[in-house]
């Protein structure tokens, strides 16, 4: 089976098509090869920096968004579109996929309007679908989506979980912990910005950073943008405030550990929120990103009903940090609930139910 896939932008995004890939390549029952498999994506992007990590072949295609500015750059970002359309009939008359899987971002519009007669699976990761999304899903054969409250928009859906890598559901808690070098018994805390990070967070951090040290084992991934800034704050920290704060830009392997590792998360809300933390069993304080539409915050409210997350406005988080992060971590039992609860939310078989769909539909 060969398989056309897109997705980018965000991580939220690519990672989730990256988890159906690695199933996809790792049982043979689906006969897939890793020169079967190219990712149709925007240039200079995560995705075509992720898919050189994965050597996974990459084509570029031109595209861009449709709404949200002015004219004449609507103008510009539609033509885009449609020179993207003309390279994704070319790119797919060689390269003769059996079935397309798109995850959302830019370059979906171009390749499923270029699909023709190849069968389309979409995948939405979110608690509700775009704009893009609800025109294009007539073209898919199907459209996957993680829970039940998501079908009713689509005539189509079908319920597959949101799918994970392998090393999050395989990998133990005691394992994660052995490999980050940390005893059992030791609070760790993980503040993650997502793909790009987040700047309220860095900030909140860096605002709070001896309190938080003073109780626990700090994991920090700030994302690009910030990181320089609190690498000069580690550099002025004592040495035994130091070797509590674990510091990244950005996290690709091993993210299992630190998802795994960890008694508590601060993040924003992205998609793969509502996977992640419930199959690594995780209790959050969530900090929806404001200028996302309802995107974030459907999804930190969706885990905040369920008990296993608590929803901090973006504008609040600098100054309640530190406290939350305390009265959490000192309360075990209410931890454990929250850590229970979000764990019965996992559905850890996600990406094994979107490669069964592709193959059931695939051309043959």
């Amino acid at each position: 089976m060969r398989v056309a896939v897109t997705g980018g932008g965000t991580g939220g995004h690519v990672y989730p098509a990256l988890s159906v890939i690695e199933e996809l390549l790792a049982d043979s029952r689906w006969g897939v090869s890793r020169e079967d498999v190219l990712w149709f994506g925007e240039s200079d992007s995560i995705e075509e920096r992720l898919m050189q990590r994965e050597a996974i072949a990459f084509q570029s295609v031109s595209s861009g968004p449709l709404r949200g500015m002015s004219p004449w750059r609507m103008a510009r970002s539609g033509f885009q579109v449609i020179r993207g359309w003309f390279q994704c009939r070319r790119y797919l008359a060689r390269f003769r996929p059996d079935v397309i899987l798109s995850t959302g971002g830019y370059v979906s519009a171009p390749l499923i309007l270029a699909a023709g007669r190849v069968p389309v699976i979409i995948y939405l990761p979110d608690m509700v679908p775009g704009v893009a999304i609800k025109r294009l899903a007539s073209r898919a054969k199907a459209v996957a989506v993680s829970f039940d409250s998501v079908a009713g928009f689509f005539d189509n859906a079908i319920v597959t979980g949101y799918p994970v890598r392998r090393a999050l559901v395989e990998k133990t808690r005691a394992e994660a912990r052995d490999a980050l070098g940390i005893t059992a018994d030791e609070h760790v805390l993980l503040v993650l910005g997502g793909s790009r990070g987040a700047r309220s967070l860095n900030q909140a951090v860096a605002r709070h950073l001896n309190e938080l040290l003073a109780s626990c084992v700090l994991i920090h991934v700030t994302g690009p943008l910030d990181y320089d800034e609190a690498a000069t704050q580690l550099a002025g920290l004592s040495q035994s405030q130091a070797t509590r704060y674990r510091l990244y830009d950005y996290v690709h392997e091993g993210m299992e550990n630190l998802l795994l590792g960890a008694d508590l998360v601060v993040a924003r809300a992205g998609a793969a929120t509502l996977a992640e933390f419930p199959v690594a069993g995780l209790p959050a304080i969530l900090v929806p990103y404001p200028y996302s539409g309802q995107h974030q915050r459907l999804n930190a409210d969706f885990l905040g009903d369920k008990g296993a997350a608590v929803v901090v406005d973006d504008g609040d988080i600098g100054e309640q940090l530190s406290s939350l992060v305390s009265e959490l971590l000192s309360d075990r039992a209410r931890l454990q609930t929250m850590r229970e609860k979000m764990n019965a939310l996992a559905v850890r078989d996600a990406a094994e139910r979107i490669a069964g769909l592709m193959t059931r539909f695939a051309q043959t």
